[in-house]
């Protein structure tokens, strides 16, 4: 009996043990075996283990349109770097850009503005114009959030502005006396932090805040937990107790403290919710740290030191395995595996001025990254073969 004669369900037994480089060779045997190989529930078990490859850790396809094959192919190229450089938006002088990807579209902040640019889902490329401009500042926007309705900017003016992102709306907030640093938006609810060291809770359906928190600190990021009934602060740890707060939404109340061991100017910079009871931060201190609720929350489960000793401005994770992370100096980006203790790969993309990376966004093929001098694009879709 040949190979492809035997039943599918032992085929997929068979299939199960191999690794995807055995495969990929197996495929190259005949057309039956090819088309069968071909299949997504082939390749599910081996892109579980792969970073990005939209495969969550709860088994979820973020990508379901896209064949698992081809996203086995493209992980393989994000593990060795393989990827094409692009400077996709330029602008003469220095800003403090912030992006968010919705789909097809990616909001980019320069100044006062958000421009949404659509994606060529063929090229990953930025049309020249903007197919929407959300204004109304008077200073330049600090921090944004996207929602299915909705895009809510916070500025150094103070303000908070809600757009509808269909019919161009508007509404202004107004509570914060100094810029907003940082802000979040889930299911109407929206934190904001700002330098004023205060942090406020907000609802869609009214211009004045709910609650006001003193957090006695500047902050510098806030998430909102996927429950929604809760919010994480990130301060900048110039008080004497740990800038990693949580706080109860409806009571207004302090839950917990995470670490105990936070060097004094320690500040948290980033927040990213993997799950209800995990989530990642970086700072100041050069570390990203991996949480988990259920555990002690004086000492974080993993963490990962950034090697050149520069602070981290901001983590993206696929949800599974992989984090991408981005530095002040250099335009640096690592990225990361979670079951290692040294980076994967290092891309650097600006040398000739000591420009931070503000911000970062990708999917399984493309990673943005937005600089104080330009908006960079890394294609891992177009790479070569992977090495062998």
């Amino acid at each position: 009996m040949f190979l492809f004669q035997l039943p599918e369900v032992v085929l997929y037994h068979i299939m199960s043990y191999l690794e995807y480089k055995s495969l990929s060779r197996l495929s190259q045997v005949c057309k039956t075996i090819y088309h069968f190989a071909n299949r997504d529930a082939v390749w599910r078990k081996i892109a579980k283990e792969l970073i990005n490859t939209g495969i969550t850790r709860q088994g979820a396809d973020v990508y379901p349109h896209i064949p698992l094959k081809d996203r086995v192919k493209v992980s393989q190229n994000w593990c060795h770097g393989i990827c094409r450089k692009e400077v996709m938006l330029k602008w003469r002088i220095n800003l403090l850009p912030w992006i968010q990807l919705d789909g097809d579209v990616l909001y980019l902040s320069q100044a006062a503005d958000i421009g949404a640019y659509h994606l060529r889902p063929d090229t990953g490329k930025l049309q020249r114009s903007p197919m929407a401009l959300f204004s109304g500042h008077l200073e330049d926007v600090c921090r944004f959030a996207v929602t299915d309705t909705h895009l809510v900017s916070g500025g150094s003016d103070g303000k908070i502005l809600v757009h509808h992102r269909r019919n161009g709306f508007s509404m202004e907030y107004s509570g914060h006396n100094q810029e907003v640093n940082c802000l979040d938006c889930r299911g109407g609810l929206i934190v904001s932090g700002s330098r004023d060291r205060t942090a406020r809770i907000w609802t869609l359906s009214s211009n004045c805040p709910r609650d006001t928190i003193p957090m006695n600190d500047r902050v510098w990021s806030v998430a909102i937990s996927p429950t929604q009934s809760s919010f994480v602060t990130g301060t900048a740890c110039c008080a004497n107790f740990s800038p990693l707060r949580i706080w109860d939404v409806e009571r207004c109340e302090l839950l917990c403290c995470l670490g105990s061991e936070f060097r004094r100017g320690a500040g948290v910079l980033d927040i990213v919710y993997e799950s209800p009871v995990q989530l990642l931060t970086c700072g100041y201190d050069t570390y990203i740290r991996s949480w988990d609720l259920r555990l002690s929350p004086r000492k974080c489960v993993m963490e990962w030191e950034e090697p050149h000793d520069s602070a981290l401005y901001c983590i993206q994770t696929d949800g599974n395995h992989m984090i991408a992370s981005g530095s002040s100096y250099y335009g640096v980006i690592r990225t990361w595996d979670k079951r290692q203790t040294r980076c994967l790969e290092m891309f650097q993309l600006s040398s000739a001025v000591s420009s931070p990376v503000y911000c970062l966004r990708f999917n399984t093929s493309h990673l943005y990254a937005a600089l104080a001098t330009a908006l960079h694009s890394l294609d891992f879709k177009q790479g070569p073969r992977p090495r062998r």
